[in-house]
């Protein structure tokens, strides 16, 4: 894959970073509703994202016609301190937000494996190509649950595949994940990848030069052509 020549955008702090992607996602968002009647975002979970959910979720639109969704999960329960479903919902889906359609990951399946079927027939109700989605990238270079190194890697990264939902392994407890795949996450208008703090932004640059997609996850969604990535960056 040739390099997609990500748009970079560095802010001062994460504040500023925070409430421009706010912005920039609710008047994704509005135009969306007024094109076709409803629009979708996908989230990721972890610390990142959450200033950024307190300043969307009092966005003034139309949030009835909003479908919220997961980019992974970890398999817990949605009660866990751990859960992805759990964030969002105490951090994103408040005020304003409450009336978006919440389509969550974790199922009744005893693993991520078992469940990713049953978990990708939720997206049915959640319109496509998304509007946005929202990553996040780790210290290794993992994008949503793409952990380098994870026994389903080779399969989650195959933009042969149908978009789908994957079984994955993170390498830290808890362990088992369950994550969109890479031709999911693809399935969209927009994507945005937020990153903060100098260790992120080496991990990003080392993502951009050369090396096997494997080794760096992210870099299978720098490197595609597909859809333009914007990356916004803040110490």
């Amino acid at each position: 894959m040739m390099n997609s020549d990500p748009r970079v955008t560095q802010f001062s702090d994460s504040e500023a970073l925070a409430r421009s992607l706010a912005d920039g996602i609710a008047a994704t968002l509005k135009a969306a509703v007024a094109a076709r009647g409803r629009a979708s975002l996908v989230v990721s979970g972890g610390n990142s994202p959450i200033r950024l959910f307190e300043l969307l979720r009092v966005q003034a639109l139309d949030w009835r016609r909003v479908c919220v969704a997961l980019a992974d999960e970890r398999w817990v329960e949605p009660s866990d301190p751990a859960s992805n479903e759990k964030l969002v919902r105490h951090v994103l889906l408040q005020e304003s937000s409450a009336a978006a359609e919440f389509h969550g990951l974790k199922n009744g399946a005893p693993t991520p494996d078992m469940g990713a079927v049953s978990a990708w027939e939720t997206f049915a109700r959640v319109p496509r190509p998304f509007d946005t989605v929202q990553l996040g990238m780790g210290e290794d270079g993992h994008t949503a649950s793409l952990f380098p190194g994870s026994p389903n890697l080779s399969s989650a990264l195959d933009t042969r595949a149908a978009p789908g939902c994957i079984g994955m392994r993170a390498p830290a407890p808890p362990r088992p994940r369950l994550s969109l795949n890479l031709s999911a996450l693809l399935d969209c208008r927009r994507i945005v990848l937020l990153i903060t703090g100098e260790q992120k932004w080496r991990t990003y640059l080392a993502a951009s030069g050369p090396g096997p997609i494997e080794e760096m996850p992210i870099r299978a969604v720098l490197r595609q052509t597909r859809i333009p990535v914007e990356v916004m960056w803040s110490p």
